[in-house]
């Protein structure tokens, strides 16, 4: 759009008004006077010159992307923008290139694509391919909400009741809490997990970080005082994350 040091005491009355006069005064006038500085007349030098050089757009407009060299954390995924994104666990320790476009999160080795995901924007949120993972991992993630379930029965009535507020909170997001809290089994005998799930539902804490930091600790091995009506937690005294799976899932 024009302005009046272009078209100095003209009026116009719009954009493409000012549009229409200022390629007039191009063609007419400024397009023919010689430039300052290359000594052409700007008209002349596009036609002569610049015009054949010119090619033809590309059918797909460019894509604005961002590069970035992340390195892979232990749990084979890498860091963009506050998003987790995986790629084969293989490549854990390594810096990889990594390609951020408006919709989509591409990560390369060198020159070779590893891996291809969609764009996220809430933060903390993460993007996993199963084949990525190790079996070991793999065969971890398959278990599903009712394997925690009925694992958290096994290990005792404490246990379950962590496990059904967690799910009655949010069950998907949960889930990978759920499966962590249940996995300190194999670091410590059922007993003591259900003696921490115990004291962190005592205290009203039943999450992943109390509960573990209870065992590291050993305070799931210290007494806890007797239940009185006044005390009694919700988990354990017929609250509602004591109900059966079936009326909890409904």
């Amino acid at each position: 759009m024009a302005d009046h040091t272009h078209l100095p005491l003209r009026d116009f009355r719009d954009r493409d008004d000012a549009n229409r006069q200022l390629q007039e005064w191009i063609r007419t006038e400024a397009g023919h006077r010689i430039h300052g500085t290359t000594r052409q007349a700007p008209l002349t030098q596009f036609v002569e010159v610049e015009k054949p050089l010119l090619q033809r757009l590309p059918e797909t407009p460019s894509e604005i992307s961002e590069w970035k060299q992340p390195k892979v954390h232990r749990d084979a995924h890498v860091q963009y923008a506050y998003c987790f994104y995986s790629v084969p666990f293989r490549l854990i320790g390594q810096q990889l290139w990594l390609r951020a476009t408006d919709t989509t999160i591409r990560i390369y080795q060198e020159h070779e694509l590893v891996a291809t995901h969609p764009r996220l924007f809430q933060h903390g949120t993460a993007s996993t391919v199963a084949d990525h993972m190790p079996p070991e991992a793999q065969a971890w993630q398959s278990q599903d909400i009712q394997w925690c379930l009925r694992i958290a029965e096994a290990i005792g009535p404490h246990c379950y009741g962590v496990v059904h507020q967690l799910f009655a909170d949010r069950v998907l997001v949960n889930l990978r809490t759920v499966q962590n809290i249940l996995r300190l089994r194999d670091k410590h005998t059922p007993q003591r997990l259900e003696a921490a799930c115990a004291r962190a539902l005592r205290f009203s804490n039943p999450r992943y970080g109390a509960i573990a930091q209870i065992l590291k600790k050993g305070l799931d091995q210290e007494p806890l005082s007797p239940v009185t009506p006044e005390s009694g937690s919700t988990y354990t005294s017929g609250g509602r994350f004591l109900r059966d799976s079936a009326t909890l899932f409904h």
